[in-house]
């Protein structure tokens, strides 16, 4: 029940996001051409990407919520990682345009309107901030890299505001498109980082919070057990794990001491919360055909 209203909430959550920055890109592209700034132009494309993942993403996240079926045998949560990597990639593309963008204005420098900066920034942290709150405690990898957009959105208004304020008193050509250049490198390197992570997953690493060695030694540990081989950890998304491995036994000379075994092993992986786990006894004279 917790994963099931964990997911509920997820798609609420980028519902609220997707319509909240849908509105205020249609506002910031009027406006960034209104006070010609480059920055809030190159925000507003950046924004406009962030749209349409976030559609993606809302997508995708309802799609996760499908029970298992004769094509998804382990259901459709791998559908929400989709969405994190979709909403990486386009904010990649986005940021290359906007870099080209902040290029030309240094070569050919323009003159901003600092007051109506001003005016947008202070209501570009409001939006995005208020989006990034109601995400932020989102449990899916899904929330953590749409948050992280709009978390960099607040931090890249905030740049914006002090350069309007700046530009009031001394008109700095430069500082527009020189601003740009920074928050979009910043955002660059975040997404480099969450594009590891979301491809991490998709390649089936072994996550982060879960410790192999360690669970090989608790289970070895167990009576009768006398090995472990072809253990393997996955997420499917980067909250629900899947935990399969061949355990090899000795020493079984009743039913009743292999249920034994079997449940020892259980109460071990209940205590890693896994999604799914699958366990392959084998007795002393069987040999595994894998091997």
């Amino acid at each position: 029940m917790g994963h099931d209203h964990d997911h509920h909430s997820a798609g609420k959550n980028l519902k609220f996001a997707f319509f909240l920055n849908a509105a205020f890109t249609i506002f910031e592209l009027i406006g960034g051409f209104y006070v010609n700034s480059v920055a809030i132009i190159s925000d507003a494309v950046h924004d406009l990407g962030d749209t349409l993942s976030l559609g993606t993403s809302w997508y995708l996240q309802n799609k996760s919520q499908q029970k298992r079926d004769s094509k998804f045998s382990f259901g459709y949560k791998r559908f929400s990682l989709l969405g994190a990597l979709i909403n990486s990639l386009v904010l990649l593309g986005g940021s290359i345009f906007v870099i080209t963008e902040a290029v030309n204005r240094l070569i050919e420098p323009e003159r901003s309107d600092a007051e109506g900066m001003m005016i947008f920034a202070i209501v570009g942290v409001a939006v995005n901030g208020i989006a990034a709150y109601k995400l932020s405690s989102g449990e899916s990898l899904n929330e953590k890299v749409v948050s992280w957009h709009l978390l960099e959105d607040v931090l890249g208004w905030v740049a914006v505001l002090i350069v309007a304020i700046i530009l009031q008193f001394k008109e700095i050509l430069y500082l527009d498109p020189a601003l740009s250049l920074l928050i979009t490198f910043y955002i660059l390197w975040n997404v480099f980082k969450r594009l590891k992570e979301t491809l991490f997953i998709f390649l089936q690493g072994v996550p982060k919070e879960i410790d192999l060695d360690e669970i090989e030694e608790r289970l070895k540990k167990i009576p009768n057990i006398s090995s472990l081989h072809h253990m393997h950890v996955w997420s499917l998304e980067g909250t629900d794990h899947v935990f399969t491995t061949h355990i090899k036994l000795k020493n079984i000379n009743r039913f009743q001491q292999l249920l034994d075994v079997k449940r020892q092993v259980k109460n071990v992986l209940q205590e890693y919360h896994f999604d799914h786990y699958t366990i392959e006894t084998e007795l002393d004279e069987e040999t595994c055909d894998l091997l």
